[in-house]
């Protein structure tokens, strides 16, 4: 509980360092050609470029300290043992606002859910916390690139057309993967609002690791939160 309460304290600090933080770009005009908060692949929150490629960044915050996000549902303080639970709680929490749970990923840190639209296109990406059952939007890309449910859309409507393509975000991913993470392996992306995202995995088929990338500025931010691979349902 401790930990929870360190996570969700700091992520709170960092969501509000970034918002200011475009504010005064905005401001000043400078937005376009300013660093982007990124997720390194050392997990750490640090400041980088919209170049398609960005390495392990100098950030001052571990990826965990960003597991905070919009709470779609409270927790209930049971904990969420199965893939199946853990979809159940995502199903409620994602039902008022005509969401439904696509593929559900567990993790040793918790589980990754998909939630689709009534046309089955990817919408968001959420968390369902293991000890309380709490639903959260993922901390990264769906906090802050999402035009629809994210941060984003809220303060700044649907945003401008995707200019990078989904074929195009696997090839950036790769490289990225290749850089960082060598003999991983980058999956078609799913297509969400503003981005898009990959899981990697080994030869075999393992998950070992997920990134998004923007679709716009091509930036790639790599999911160092959700630990080790437990197993994966798909809808």
């Amino acid at each position: 509980m401790a930990m929870r309460r360190l996570w969700l304290t700091l992520a709170l600090a960092a969501a509000v360092g970034v918002l200011v933080a475009s504010v005064v770009l905005v401001v000043t005009g400078q937005a376009a050609r300013s660093p982007r908060p990124v997720l390194g692949a050392n997990g750490m929150m640090g400041w980088g470029s919209s170049s398609e490629l960005n390495g392990p960044g100098s950030g001052m915050m571990g990826g965990r300290a960003a597991m905070m996000g919009t709470v779609w549902l409270a927790g209930d303080g049971n904990a969420v043992s199965s893939v199946a639970a853990a979809r159940d709680r995502a199903t409620t929490a994602a039902a008022p606002v005509g969401l439904r749970t696509g593929e559900v990923i567990w993790f040793d840190n918790g589980f990754y859910v998909e939630l689709k639209n009534a046309s089955g296109d990817s919408a968001t990406e959420v968390i369902v916390d293991v000890s309380g059952g709490a639903v959260f939007t993922e901390p990264g890309p769906a906090m802050m690139w999402n035009t629809r449910y994210g941060m984003r859309g809220a303060m700044m409507g649907q945003g401008s057309s995707p200019t990078v393509t989904a074929q195009q975000a696997q090839q950036i991913a790769t490289r990225w993967v290749n850089a960082n993470f060598a003999g991983r392996i980058v999956l078609p992306p799913d297509s969400y609002p503003g981005y898009y995202t990959s899981e990697t995995t080994t030869s075999d088929g393992t998950i070992n690791g997920m990134l998004s990338v923007n679709a716009t500025s091509g930036q790639v931010w790599y999911h160092s939160w959700h630990g080790k691979f437990i197993a994966k349902e798909d809808a």
